[in-house]
């Protein structure tokens, strides 16, 4: 397989440096969180024993489909959140893993098709779903929301400043019998909402991003992920996980460092301290190299873990 996988070129971020810190065990079992157009699972398989296993998952149908082009009795997929890794493991009788990968975020044939909605790039439909097939876009969501709810979601996921006055201009617009149904009409009303902005970074950015992130539930999902993660790695597992901006990556880094440490129930300070769960190994972020090749890794941060001896 490809490992750019798709007419709409995908470059997996970080990838060597990815397998390389996952895979320690070519014997064992591993999952791949977010398969994508592949990169990371065509990689991952080359370094497994005949006798490894790799399960992927993704929402995305196109994901799903691309994923065919897989001939390897090895790999197996589900059409489903790595959020629930757990019950899908369950399902196929797997108790343990060596190594879940996760590399989140959208990935680049979804940006780049128009259709999709994630990008202020591109004039399409307001969408945003990873799974199209599932739950609300983003323009109903905008359709139905008050203006509370839609400021609090663009101040809570984009970190944006000018929240209010964007959530107060769509409101506006939708109750003027126009409401925001496409990628440029939203990139349209934050232009005018939005009063400075970061050189070289578009008015809409953090809006997009605050969208896409509730649409899909990323957050979240994300929390479950790891909570999940951690019940299924044997001891010695590892943890590695992809995040592209910070909200993902705070989640991830709270999640090592909490279970990285010996606490003490100060309602039982004399009672044996808990081992740790995890230990953490690397933080990685892109060299100037891969960053020139694909502009869209600069912001990408690589986090390593691994499963202490206590389960």
């Amino acid at each position: 397989m490809n490992a750019q996988g798709s007419d709409l070129q995908h470059r997996s971020v970080l990838l060597h440096e990815a397998v390389d810190a996952l895979v320690h065990s070519p014997q064992g079992t591993y999952l791949d969180g977010t398969f994508g157009r592949g990169g990371h699972s065509s990689l991952l398989l080359t370094r497994l024993a005949p006798e490894g296993r790799l399960l992927a998952f993704d929402k995305d149908p196109e994901a799903i489909a691309a994923s065919t082009r897989v001939q390897d009795p090895r790999f197996s997929i589900e059409h489903d959140s790595f959020a629930r890794m757990g019950e899908a493991c369950a399902a196929r009788g797997i108790t343990e893993v060596a190594g879940v990968l996760l590399d989140l975020g959208v990935s680049s044939p979804q940006i780049d098709n128009p259709e999709r909605g994630f990008s202020f790039r591109f004039d399409g439909p307001l969408d945003m779903r990873m799974d199209p097939t599932r739950g609300e876009s983003a323009a109903d969501f905008l359709a139905r929301a008050d203006e509370r709810q839609i400021a609090e979601v663009i101040r809570h996921y984009g970190e944006e400043r000018f929240a209010v006055s964007i959530a107060k201009a769509l409101v506006a617009r939708r109750a003027g019998g126009n409401p925001v149904r496409t990628t440029g009409q939203l990139s349209e009303v934050v232009a005018r909402a939005v009063k400075t902005r970061e050189p070289g970074q578009d008015p809409a950015t953090r809006t997009f991003q605050a969208l896409r992130i509730f649409v899909n539930a990323e957050l979240e999902e994300l929390e479950q992920g790891l909570n999940a993660a951690l019940e299924l790695l044997a001891p010695g597992g590892r943890l590695v996980v992809i995040s592209f901006h910070s909200l993902e990556d705070r989640i991830v880094k709270q999640f090592i460092v909490r279970h990285s440490r010996h606490e003490v129930d100060r309602r039982a300070p004399f009672a044996p301290v808990p081992e740790s769960k995890l230990k953490a190994l690397a933080r990685i972020k892109p060299g100037d190299a891969e960053v020139a090749a694909n502009p869209r890794a600069r912001s990408a941060v690589l986090r390593v873990a691994e499963r202490t001896e206590a389960r």
